[in-house]
């Protein structure tokens, strides 16, 4: 059982660690965050775009919660083991940049399921990504698990993770939509 004040004590070490979080970044363009719909349809057409067309990234860090925000590709080793892989906004507008650019991608949510709490929200966000709009078939499909807060007035991006389809790990059908 706990000591008398303890609970008092915790929820005001939790609110205190609340307001030290900085929720302020480069201005957003207001329909972008103004949603959990908005910010997933920005988030995924932020990274979209034809061959040689360059991304916002401006836009694309607007998004996300200024301190700590995460990116988390979880993928197989060539050991066989499935392990994931930390990156800040900025590592990965280095590092996948470059390549979304050059190649062109289309990334889409194909379904979404939402559990929400207070200001807190977690989508499982399914998606098919394609090297042009027009693709019949998609070159990848995988579910992003993403992390989402609402500060009174927009909501954030706090984390992504995510994994694709491959042997051994297919999309469940209540993930899929059907």
């Amino acid at each position: 059982m706990s000591a008398p004040g303890s609970l008092w004590t915790t929820s005001a070490a939790l609110a205190v660690l609340t307001l030290s979080i900085p929720l302020s970044a480069q201005e957003p363009n207001a329909a972008d965050v103004t949603s959990q719909d908005a910010i997933i349809e920005a988030l995924y057409d932020v990274i979209s775009g034809p061959a040689g067309e360059a991304r916002d990234w401006d836009r694309f860090r607007s998004l996300f919660i200024p301190e700590g925000a995460r990116l988390i590709p979880v993928g197989r080793q060539g050991d066989g083991t499935t392990r994931p892989a930390l990156v800040s906004v900025d590592e990965y507008v280095e590092r996948a940049g470059p390549n979304l650019e050059a190649t062109g991608f289309f990334e889409a949510e194909v379904h979404a399921e939402v559990e929400e709490y207070g200001a807190i929200a977690h989508r499982f966000s399914t998606y098919e990504s394609r090297r042009t709009a027009d693709d019949a078939e998609p070159f990848d499909a995988g579910i992003n698990s993403i992390q989402l807060v609402f500060d009174g007035d927009r909501w954030w991006i706090v984390s992504i993770m995510w994994t694709s389809e491959r042997s051994g790990v297919s999309i469940p059908d209540r993930y899929r939509g059907g």
